[in-house]
């Protein structure tokens, strides 16, 4: 039961590009949820599949928005954001699925943590025997760069529905109050794929607010729908934002030991691993994404 007999508007945003498919399946799961306040706001990241439009026929409650460019995840997430009437904000992936009572848990750990501004659900794969993708996280290392995922690949039979702290939510799918968004702002936009997330979590826990895993919610993911699991587009923004996280959040002898360790070790590592698999497209994207940080 949520702690008061109302209910606080939810603004559910999903950011779609070229998936109209995807994201009417994704649409089409969120008529079974019980939560009676929420709004829906699909964003057009500059699709060319003009399909997108047959969405607001088919679920003319939605409210779609069009960018007419490719902003990236956290361009798209944020047009939505400014425009969004909710207490909270859901950010959640068109390549997800929810279960009915997905967002009552999420919504009261928000009622009874007043210190939360940001939390995520159970995340389970798609069709994968229900297999854990996400339930919580340990922050990154300040050297290695990468962090630990509870329970990764763990078969869900219920032993993680529990509400406790994490040190990162999930980009899949991240609620945030309005507070944490009054006082920080969007997602940095300058990552445009991949690390905004983790970011943004850093920049909520300096400002005061704590990120909680919400076990008693889950949704399921299809992974990588989007840019799939061997592109050199995530490869190239994986290399590209792992350096560009480091440099906004590592200080002194922590980014140093994290430059070196990524520039010697991870590097030549990641390097050779392609050119054995004579893999050059993502050979060259990974270095590319190195090469943006030293020219910016």
């Amino acid at each position: 039961m949520l702690l008061s007999a109302s209910y606080p508007l939810v603004s559910i945003i999903t950011v779609n590009f070229n998936q109209t498919n995807v994201t009417r399946e994704f649409l089409a799961s969120l008529k079974s949820i019980t939560y009676p306040a929420f709004e829906v706001i699909v964003v057009d990241n500059g699709s060319k599949d003009s399909s997108i439009a047959d969405l607001q026929i088919e679920f003319p409650s939605i409210n779609l928005m069009f960018t007419h460019q490719n902003l990236g995840f956290a361009g798209g997430n944020n047009v939505a954001i400014r425009a969004a009437k909710g207490d909270y904000i859901l950010l959640i992936n068109n390549d997800t699925e929810v279960t009915p009572g997905f967002l009552e848990p999420l919504v009261r750990t928000f009622q009874q943590k007043p210190d939360a501004g940001l939390v995520s659900p159970k995340i389970i794969y798609f069709n994968r025997d229900e297999r854990i993708q996400y339930v919580g996280s340990v922050r990154a290392h300040p050297v290695l760069g990468r962090g630990k995922r509870i329970g990764y690949l763990e078969i869900d039979k219920g032993q993680y529905d529990e509400v406790r702290e994490t040190d990162y939510g999930h980009g899949a799918c991240l609620m945030a109050s309005r507070a944490v968004i009054d006082a920080i702002g969007g997602l940095p936009e300058i990552y445009f794929l991949y690390y905004e997330e983790h970011d943004w979590t850093v920049q909520a826990k300096t400002a005061g607010f704590k990120v909680y895993f919400v076990g008693t919610s889950k949704i399921y993911h299809k992974e990588s729908i989007s840019v799939g699991n061997n592109s050199p587009l995530k490869t190239y923004y994986h290399s590209r934002n792992r350096i560009l996280y480091m440099r906004r959040n590592a200080k002194g002898r922590s980014f140093v030991l994290a430059l070196l360790f990524f520039i010697f070790l991870a590097t030549p590592k990641k390097l050779g691993t392609y050119i054995l698999k004579r893999d050059y497209q993502n050979l060259s994207a990974h270095v590319k994404g190195i090469l943006w940080n030293i020219r910016n």
